[in-house]
């Protein structure tokens, strides 16, 4: 059954990086769209919802008013997977809890999406855990490969399901080709010879023409536009990557019922909503900065644009259209203006 969206639902417009969510009464789906989802009818949305009185995520903002922005992002996620993935099979799997990472003291489960704070999440479920004191003091090999988290598909069946029915389960959401330019920034434009080795050799060979030895042998050099063509290319040389991977497809939440769904773009409201709601100490806030190549820009709204400038505009189409379930089920807004 269809979860229906009633006429008092609020949405936020605008975040910190200028990437709003957008209004729920406007998205249509064109005919292109509807047959590369798979589906038919267009999602009807009620039109009385008002985009002059939302909430706002001003310091002073009750807690109650983000509490209702949570539930309503929720429920257009809900929606949309009402609409399209209702025929999905219900019987959850290990597969499909590979990237939730277990917290047992407070009882958390949280979602890894790369790209989208993942390594200050997983810091802070560490120190929540009492396995450290202070997120800060743990280096990114510690974080990602010191062995001090479980991820969900390592219990067996009733211990999964069991936790996925106690637990306060989360995961943190960004604007989809923000987060593509930050992933294809971090891997491929900087030193990384496990990245370079395994994507960058076949990319290059497949799409560059008449590249140098020393660029086939080293996989250095990946422009953005070869990155796009293997991300749309039907027959990839080399496999996707978490970091890339549409975020629905990491986290299942048609599947998987979440008790918040946040953005990167509002991490520090949003992070601290949910810590204090797990009833993690007062003084314990996620940390803010980049551990892997901190001296770069973080990647924003005119980063993507100048990126995306470099490719094709039915480049630009083919990966939103490739996001498009990310765009919907989260609800943000359509990139580009040229876009259809």
């Amino acid at each position: 059954m269809q979860v229906p969206i009633t006429s008092t639902l609020k949405l936020e417009v605008t975040s910190h990086s200028g990437r709003g969510e957008q209004d729920i009464g406007t998205p249509q789906i064109t005919k292109r769209q509807r047959k590369l989802l798979k589906t038919s009818p267009q999602i009807i949305h009620s039109k009385n919802v008002s985009l002059t009185s939302l909430p706002s995520f001003s310091a002073e903002g009750s807690r109650s008013n983000l509490s209702s922005i949570l539930e309503a992002r929720k429920q257009v996620m809900k929606n949309i997977c009402a609409k399209y993935k209702s025929g999905i099979s219900r019987t959850i799997t290990p597969d499909h809890v590979k990237y939730i990472y277990v917290e047992e003291k407070y009882k958390v489960l949280y979602c890894e999406v790369p790209k989208s704070g993942c390594s200050n999440w997983k810091r802070t479920l560490i120190v929540l855990s009492g396995k450290a004191s202070n997120p800060d003091s743990l280096n990114h090999e510690q974080v990602h490969y010191g062995g001090y988290l479980k991820t969900l598909n390592r219990f067996n069946q009733k211990e999964i399901m069991h936790r996925l029915q106690t637990y306060k389960k989360f995961m943190f959401v960004r604007e989809p080709l923000d987060r593509v330019v930050s992933a294809y920034r971090d891997k491929f434009e900087n030193p990384n010879d496990y990245y370079h080795n395994l994507f960058g050799k076949p990319i290059i060979s497949k799409y560059r023409e008449a590249p140098s030895a020393e660029a086939l042998k080293t996989g250095n050099g990946v422009t953005f536009k070869e990155f796009v063509q293997y991300l749309l290319d039907g027959h990839r040389p080399v496999g996707m990557d978490i970091h890339w991977e549409q975020m629905n497809k990491l986290c299942h939440p048609c599947l998987i019922d979440y008790d918040l769904i946040g953005k990167f773009e509002n991490m520090g409201e949003e992070s601290n909503f949910l810590l204090r709601m797990i009833g993690a100490p007062d003084s314990l806030k996620l940390p803010s900065f980049k551990d892997r190549n901190p001296k770069d820009v973080r990647t924003s709204k005119e980063i993507t644009e100048r990126y995306f400038s470099q490719v094709s505009f039915m480049e630009r189409q083919r990966v939103y259209d490739f996001y498009y379930m990310d765009y919907l089920m989260f609800n943000y807004s359509k990139p580009f203006n040229d876009l259809y």
